[in-house]
C-alpha cells in the first residue's frame, strides 16, 4: 500500500512544501490538488519537484471544487481531461474528481458515461469522491448530481473521504463493504459530525479510521491512502507534527491485521 500526502494538507503553503514534508516524514508520494498555484498545473514543474525530493506524484485531484471553478477555464470536462493528461505525464494512475454541482446539469447528464469513456481510453482511473449535503440551520441542499454518494452509482473507481462521511452522517464501514473492489482511493482524515468539512487528524473524530484501514489491509487493498488533513491554522512545527501523526496512524493500522 502507498501512503501519500495531499498538497491540500499543507495549505496555505504551496506544492513545494508538500513535497519537502512528504520526503522528510517518509510518505511514499504526493497527491497534487490542482489549484490556482501555477506549479500544480504544470507537469514539468511537478516532475522537477518529484525528482528533487525523490517523491513521486501518485495521483492528481482535479480542480472541481468551488474555489477552483476558473482553473483551466470553466468547461468541466476540460478540467477532467487536463487532469488526466497531467496524471499521464507524471506516471500517476489516478485522478480524483468531485461529482458535478447541481447547476452543471449538462455535465451531470453525461457524467457517469463520460468518466467510463475516459478511463477506457486512457487507462487512468477517474475515482469519483463521496461528498455530502450542504446544510444551513435546519435546511439541507442536495448540491451534487447525480448524487453526493457515489456508492450506488455505476462508477468503476471511487474515492472514499472519511471527513466527508462524517459531514454527511454516512456509515463509512457500510460504504467500504458495498464498494468492495471499486474502492480505489482513500482520503484519510476524520470528522466529528459537524456540518463543516473538518479534515481532522485520524483518530481525533468519530469516524472508524482504524477499522477502515484494518479492513482494507485484510482485503488486499492495492490502492492509495492519501493524508488529507487541515493544517491551515498550525505553525510550521505543529503542521509537521500533525502530518507525522497521520502517517504513523496509517502505517500502524494498515499493518495491524498482518
Amino acid at each position: 500500500m502507498t501512503i501519500a500526502l495531499s498538497t491540500a494538507s499543507v495549505y496555505p503553503l504551496g506544492a513545494a512544501a508538500a513535497f519537502d514534508l512528504a520526503a522528510r516524514l517518509g510518505y511514499d508520494g504526493v497527491e497534487v490538488m490542482v489549484t490556482t498555484e501555477p506549479v500544480t498545473q504544470e507537469s514539468g514543474a511537478l516532475a522537477a519537484l518529484a525528482e528533487h525530493y525523490g517523491t513521486p506524484v501518485t495521483s492528481i485531484h482535479a480542480p472541481t471544487l468551488l474555489l477552483t471553478q476558473r482553473v483551466w477555464g470553466t468547461e468541466p470536462w476540460d478540467k477532467v481531461d487536463n487532469s488526466i493528461q497531467l496524471a499521464s505525464d507524471l506516471g500517476a494512475d489516478t485522478v480524483v474528481v468531485h461529482p458535478p454541482f447541481r447547476w452543471q446539469r449538462g455535465y451531470a447528464e453525461s457524467f457517469i458515461e463520460g468518466v467510463a469513456e475516459r478511463e477506457a481510453a486512457t487507462g487512468v482511473a477517474v475515482a469519483v469522491e463521496n461528498m455530502f449535503p450542504w446544510r444551513a440551520r435546519n435546511r439541507e441542499l442536495q448540491a451534487y448530481l447525480p448524487d453526493w454518494d457515489p456508492t450506488p452509482l455505476a462508477y468503476a473507481n471511487v474515492t472514499l473521504d472519511l471527513s466527508h462521511t462524517a459531514t454527511a452522517g454516512s456509515d463509512a464501514m457500510a460504504m467500504v463493504e458495498e464498494l468492495g473492489d471499486r474502492l480505489r482511493h482513500l482520503h484519510l482524515a476524520d470528522g466529528s459530525g459537524s456540518f463543516k468539512d473538518e479534515h481532522l487528524v485520524p483518530g481525533r473524530g468519530t469516524q472508524p479510521c482504524a477499522v477502515v484501514l484494518e479492513t482494507l489491509a485484510r482485503s488486499g487493498f492495492r490502492g492509495t491512502v492519501v493524508a488529507e488533513i487541515a493544517t491551515r491554522k498550525a505553525s510550521d512545527s505543529e503542521r509537521e507534527a500533525l502530518l507525522a501523526e497521520t502517517l504513523a496512524f496509517a502505517r500502524l493500522n494498515f499493518a495491524a491485521p498482518r
